[in-house]
């Protein structure tokens, strides 16, 4: 068939020591399949096991669905592909082949259970099976339907819907949207490196204001200050010195001669001994400069001690000082050469603020990729709502067909904060029954209503894109039986473009199918197992048929028979 070259098929299924599965190894083909059985048989272990085998319920699916008492378990699924399923392959560097073979294995080893994935035996990733997924399977489960509350969700299902017409426009919304961001964390950026900039140059002018109050010009000034404290500290110890030297030195006693007495007394001595040795003078003459000098160090220390007697008050005013000089070389961490440099440097420099013309060019730049932005969503938001009207129409027929004749559907249009994805937020609005209002679809639909909306959505996107197997688990669940028939129709005429696989316990829908398997139940030895069987004769699906009917066997077997036969005809 030539639809099969563009929809992918499951052909085959494998799996290996799953919940009640010991082993099991089926082959499909094209059209509508169903899976029945009793309840508790296990009829979703087969959907279970591809969301499984595909990355779904990652955290916990292996231990959930490992066989009790087994340590390994495998599940291994082969596809035909289609054109976007081999692009994939080849973007991952994979070789194309006629069939793509999907398998996930478990091991447990102790308490730790470990998995690997592999496309066509070759290992891949968790990012890699979930891209590859929706290529090849679309699967429906019960609970599903709380997806449709997400806002999200429908946008992105609008979106899906419209891609060919929105194409074009959402690419541009994101270009333009890029841009804006780009231009936005630019501007942003540099008001935060102007501010810190402006803070920093505080900081500098605050600095340099101190060091110009400080004064500062020596730069061995907290040297010479710290000996001049030490003196001034000393004072009376000083001034005692002082004392003893100038008694020692030229004061003296009639007990204790000073040494000016002394060296007057050698002189003295000398002359008399040059009388006799002239060569004695050159003594003498050292002896009178060292009389000199004796006296000249009496003036210098004079005059050193004066200096203490100057000014009362200049303690203070040293220690001051030196307190301030240690207060900024602390401060700064720098010692009092290198203060003096700072200063300098920062009396030279030149600072240039071209601060507001920069904040200008840039804002002008974000505000013209703004306008831009903006302008793309609305078209975007012009665009979507053409598409929205048409995804009105054309879920509407379904829903109807579905035997929702009062229904109303309304897609609801917000503005939000803009994305790469455009400025809108959408909701779904529902109304099954005259004279009720439109309210948000999750909070007004009841269970069976929201199976068929899923179903209508579901065909609605299979006519406009799409690739995959379509498999759902009992979207007849909570219908009456003239719907379940209504639902049946609908999944027929969708298996006529693509395979579509359907859990259900509906007898009006399995009697529809192209091929029908059954699970069974047994338990021996105290162990329970599952087995699939397909059913290939008109008995068998009569017997199933007239189980799933159920009520008097023999009535059901005539119901059954005439489900069938409708079929036949």
């Amino acid at each position: 068939m030539i639809w099969l070259l563009f929809f992918a098929v499951l052909l085959g299924l494998r799996v290996e020591n799953i919940t009640l599965l010991e082993k099991l190894e089926l082959t499909f083909d094209k059209g509508f399949t169903v899976i029945t059985g009793e309840t508790g048989a296990g009829k979703s272990i087969f959907l279970e096991a591809l969301d499984a085998l595909f990355g779904g319920n990652q955290t916990n699916s292996g231990v959930r669905l490992l066989r009790a008492g087994a340590s390994y378990a495998q599940i291994e699924a082969s596809f035909l592909g289609n054109p976007a399923a081999d692009f994939w392959l080849r973007t991952e560097g994979f070789e194309v082949e006629d069939e793509i073979v999907v398998s996930r294995e478990w091991r447990l080893k102790g308490d730790r259970l470990s998995n690997r994935c592999r496309i066509n035996g070759v290992l891949i990733n968790r990012h890699q099976i979930s891209s590859l997924r929706s290529l090849l399977i679309d699967l429906t489960v019960q609970g599903q339907s709380l997806q449709l509350s997400s806002t999200t969700k429908q946008l992105l299902w609008l979106d899906v819907l419209g891609s060919d017409l929105l194409k074009e426009t959402l690419k541009k919304a994101k270009s333009s949207w890029q841009l804006w961001q780009e231009n936005f964390l630019k501007l942003e950026n540099a008001k935060k490196e102007i501010k810190q900039q402006k803070e920093n140059d505080q900081e500098l002018e605050e600095l340099l204001s101190e060091l110009e109050a400080a004064e500062l010009d020596d730069p061995f000034e907290d040297r010479n200050l710290q000996i001049e404290e030490n003196r001034l500290v000393n004072g009376v110890k000083l001034q005692e010195g002082f004392s003893s030297l100038f008694f020692r030195l030229h004061e003296g006693s009639n007990e204790i001669p000073s040494v000016l007495d002394q060296l007057a007394n050698c002189i003295h001595e000398l002359k008399i001994m040059s009388n006799f040795d002239t060569t004695l003078n050159t003594y003498l003459d050292k002896t009178f400069d060292l009389h000199d000098n004796i006296k000249q160090l009496i003036l210098d220390l004079e005059q050193h001690r004066s200096l203490l007697d100057d000014d009362s008050s200049r303690l203070d005013k040293v220690q001051t000082r030196l307190s301030l000089l240690k207060k900024l070389q602390r401060r700064y961490d720098l010692d009092l050469p290198k203060l003096l440099k700072r200063r300098d440097d920062l009396r030279s420099s030149q600072i240039t603020n071209n601060f507001e013309v920069l904040i200008r060019e840039l804002e002008v730049k974000e505000i013209k990729a703004r306008e831009q932005r903006d302008s793309d969503n609305i078209s975007l938001t012009k665009a979507r709502e053409k598409v929205a009207i048409q995804f009105e129409k054309d879920l509407m027929k379904y829903l109807r067909r579905l035997g929702l004749s009062n229904v109303r559907f309304k897609i609801q249009f917000n503005s939000c904060q803009p994305t790469a994805k455009g400025a809108d937020e959408i909701q779904f609005l529902f109304s099954s029954n005259p004279g009720q209002d439109l309210a948000p679809l999750v909070e007004i639909a009841s269970g069976g209503e929201m199976s068929r909306f899923l179903l209508a959505l579901k065909t609605v996107l299979s006519e406009v894109n799409g690739f995959s197997t379509l498999l759902f688990d009992e979207i007849d669940a909570g219908v009456s039986g003239r719907i379940s028939g209504a639902i049946a129709s609908v999944l027929k005429d969708l298996a006529l473009k693509r395979q579509v696989f359907c859990v259900t316990h509906q007898p009006l829908v399995a009697a529809v199918a192209d091929n029908h398997f059954s699970v069974v139940k047994s338990v021996k030895d105290g162990i329970t197992r599952s087995h699939v069987v397909k059913l290939s004769d008109i008995d068998a699906r009569q017997r199933e048929l007239a189980e799933l009917a159920g009520g008097d066997f023999a009535e059901a077997r005539v119901y059954a028979a005439s489900l069938l036969g409708n079929q036949a005809a």
